[in-house]
């Protein structure tokens, strides 16, 4: 190359390097604020973010290049509202609530800024107007469709075919109680299944309520979405396994603990899909206008040691249908 192309060749070279570090560091960092019902080191809402983040980088979001996150961690809504309130004060482009008390708690400092949630009952909670039109600052994710409560109870029927009562274990104050309530109540005569309500807010609580519905025969467990039992999980484990009383849980990390089986939303896939409503609002959609959106994945888990244990007979209709299972 001659001398003179080759410094014109390094000039343009030059003149262009610049531009492009230029715009790099210019590209305007967004900011998310996350606010988790969960905590931090439980390994569910782990894989749960994981699967945030993953969805966040298809659509180009790389934390730490042109986003920011803050997490906030309230384990079963402990200190939800003081919480929202930090995340509110840091002005972020718009926060993600998982859980009802931390969606509650984030509305309740802001009705200006977008929310994105994974909750139960958005309607019952107060979060939107209705699915198809939030027309608030909020909009996100259903957990689960009212009617999976049917599908509990069946498993727990076909599991143990002499099963007549049911008991509902959850926290009225950090899961919608009356939402599953209504929909067991409504379905399960149909099962010949009493269904038996046990709100609780603390292990003393659980163990109580447990111990006392233990003591009439061909009974069950079922529990809804809840970051209270999640985290008192290896109680309500042992205490069903002391009591002989087979389980169908809402969430994977019960099974995974012991449980006996687990039938419920993909949450990992639903908070990549969650990921489809955060780049929409960072490139200027409003919450008012989109949807809520129902699960479209579901998985079926069995734990044939446990059912050995509490001496079942797994029917293979159920292996069948089971996504994995844990021998």
């Amino acid at each position: 190359m001659r001398r003179r192309e080759f410094i014109t060749l390094l000039g343009g070279a030059a003149a262009v390097w610049p531009l492009a570090a230029r715009a790099q560091q210019t590209e305007r960092m967004r900011r998310i604020g996350v606010l988790v019902g969960l905590a931090e080191n439980d390994p569910e809402i782990k894989a749960r973010l994981a699967g945030l983040r993953q969805g966040l980088e298809k659509f180009g979001w790389l934390e730490g290049r042109n986003v920011h996150i803050d997490y906030r961690f309230a384990p079963a809504g402990a200190h939800a509202q003081s919480l929202a309130r930090e995340l509110v004060a840091l002005q972020p482009d718009l926060i993600f609530a998982q859980s009802t008390p931390a969606a509650l708690a984030a509305q309740a400092e802001t009705r200006t800024m977008p929310i994105v949630f994974s909750v139960a009952d958005p309607i019952g909670s107060g979060l939107v107007a209705s699915l198809p039109r939030p027309g608030g600052n909020a909009t996100g994710f259903l957990q689960y469709e009212e009617g999976i409560t049917g599908k509990w109870l069946a498993m727990l029927k076909e599991i143990a075919p002499n099963l007549t009562r049911a008991a509902l274990v959850a926290n009225p104050k950090t899961t919608p109680f009356d939402y599953f309530l209504r929909s067991a109540e409504a379905l399960a005569p149909s099962l010949a299944i009493e269904i038996v309500p046990k709100p609780v807010e603390n292990s003393a609580d659980i163990q109580r309520a447990i111990e006392s519905f233990a003591r009439e025969p061909n009974g069950g467990l079922f529990l809804p979405p809840d970051t209270t039992t999640v985290l008192h999980r290896n109680l309500i484990i042992s205490l069903a396994a002391e009591y002989n009383l087979p389980a169908v849980y809402a969430l994977r990390v019960f099974v995974a603990a012991g449980g006996l089986m687990y039938y419920g939303t993909d949450f990992v896939d639903m908070y990549r899909q969650v990921a489809t409503f955060v780049d929409r609002i960072l490139r200027g959609a409003s919450p008012a206008d989109l949807p809520v959106q129902v699960p479209t994945k579901y998985e079926t888990i069995v734990n044939l040691k446990t059912a050995k244990t509490l001496g079942l007979h797994v029917p293979p209709s159920l292996l069948v249908r089971a996504d994995e299972v844990i021998e």
